[in-house]
């Protein structure tokens, strides 16, 4: 079931390649010839542990799906349209002619996000710190000094209301009831949605006294459907079926007995995960996901380290694992690391922790460091704005933690990306002042065959 080549070696007689149509000047190729795609098929061979069955993906086109689509902030099904119409996409994913049809189905990404994990997705954000170092987009040097921070990555859920969630529930008990063939004393399919609703309207009204005792009405509503069909599990005999009532009964009662001072509280049905999460800002004072760890140089602000942390840990208890990250991944442990002051009360053997606003032992060019430790803000908005960091449409603790990890290597993308457009530039400058220079000075430049 391992990878096979899809294109035959020798050219094609009536086929055009495509290195003969594009423009080998593109960023997008620059970057290809940066990346060591050979790597892929060694670190991603233990997935394929069986010899039978279909062939998989080639590597290199999942793995250039995977780059191109947190690169542009694409969905599955965008990125593929994207690609049949664009050359340099599909140089970039080892095509060798110009494809009209669809690589794969959109489902078969989130079948491949599943199979690589975590563990999987980290040799691409990986290879991009090597792409890098290979282009010269840092030095090797830069990565002694890193900056750590956390940000906060929020799932792909409505804003969690008391109201909306008892009736998404109830909504939920109904469907489940129909899948199993059981007959409900009373559904309610008409009086809960007008009693959600006038839940907000009271709300909005400042009425809160009846604004609660709509919301207890209705909370009494999903109980009585909930103990219903609790009572009439006994005549279901498929285990399978059970299994999946299960999940859904034990959310619903979740719900149910949860209170507003309860900690832990279910904010979503279809994510129970997600977490309620304050970072301190006026604007947004919560935000419903998970929170991230964010390693970046301190120099360049290239990401050499991205992780998931669930049960919203304390900022300082995160740092060790942060840092055995970036050392996994650079083959190198950071000698200073540069942090805000929610990392507080924290050492770490073998590596200076430089603190926002410490003064024992800082220098000036100790200050001045401590004051660029800022700059991994803006790099945190451009992964939200330009990239996929700011919504995440994966499933469950595991889509949390690859999602994290694609975002970093999305952006160390972009970074590389613009330092090539940005070469390519002076490049054309410089040459276009040579020539400015050598005609003033009647110098004549023959076109080519002449002598």
């Amino acid at each position: 079931m391992g990878p096979k080549k899809r294109h035959p070696t020798s050219s094609d007689l009536f086929q055009q390649e495509l290195v003969d149509q594009i423009n080998l000047s593109h960023p997008l190729v620059k970057l290809a010839e940066l990346i060591d795609w050979k790597e892929f098929e060694g670190s991603w061979a233990g997935f394929f542990p069986s010899k039978k069955g279909r062939p998989a993906t080639p590597t290199r086109l999942v793995a250039g799906l995977l780059y191109l689509q947190h690169m542009y902030a694409y969905s599955d099904e965008a990125l593929l349209q994207m690609w049949v119409e664009n050359p340099y996409m599909q140089y970039f994913c080892g095509e060798t002619h110009f494809q009209h049809r669809l690589p794969i189905d959109p489902s078969s990404l989130t079948r491949w996000r599943k199979r690589l994990g975590e563990h999987g997705v980290e040799k691409l954000l990986e290879q991009t710190i090597e792409a890098a170092k290979e282009g010269r987009v840092i030095k090797a040097s830069s990565l002694s000094r890193v900056i750590v921070d956390s940000t906060v990555m929020e799932k792909a859920v409505a804003f969690p209301t008391d109201s909306r969630l008892l009736e998404r529930g109830r909504q939920h008990l109904v469907k489940l009831a129909d899948i199993l063939g059981l007959r409900l004393r009373q559904n309610y399919n008409r009086q809960a949605p007008r009693m959600a609703v006038q839940v907000a309207r009271y709300a909005h009204a400042k009425q809160f006294k009846r604004m609660r005792g709509e919301l207890k009405h209705l909370r009494t509503i999903v109980g009585r459907v909930w103990r219903d069909i609790d009572r009439k599990m006994i005549a279901v005999s498929d285990e399978v079926m059970r299994s999946r009532a299960a999940g859904i009964l034990s959310r619903v009662k979740r719900l149910l007995e949860q209170k507003p001072s309860d900690k832990n509280k279910l904010y979503s049905l279809h994510a129970p995960e997600v977490e309620c999460i304050g970072k301190g800002k006026a604007r947004h004072p919560y935000e419903f996901g998970v929170k991230v760890s964010v390693a970046v140089t301190h120099k360049e602000g290239l990401v050499v380290g991205m992780k998931s942390l669930p049960g919203n840990p304390y900022d300082g208890h995160s740092l060790a694992g942060a840092l055995q990250q970036v050392g996994e991944l650079t083959g190198r442990v950071p000698e200073a690391v540069f942090v805000d002051k929610g990392y507080r009360g924290v050492e770490i053997a073998d590596t200076t922790i430089w603190r926002s606003g410490q003064k024992r032992g800082v220098t000036a060019s100790i200050r001045k460091a401590i004051h660029r430790r800022s700059m991994v803000e803006p790099m945190i908005g451009h992964m939200k704005s330009e990239g996929r960091l700011g919504r995440n449409w994966l499933q469950g603790v595991a889509g949390d933690a690859i999602h994290a990890v694609l975002c970093g290597a999305g952006h160390n993308l972009r970074m590389i990306l613009r330092a090539i457009r940005l070469f390519c530039g002076l490049l054309i400058a410089a040459l276009a002042n040579w020539i400015a220079e050598n005609s003033s000075t009647g110098f004549e430049i023959q076109p080519l065959g002449q002598h």
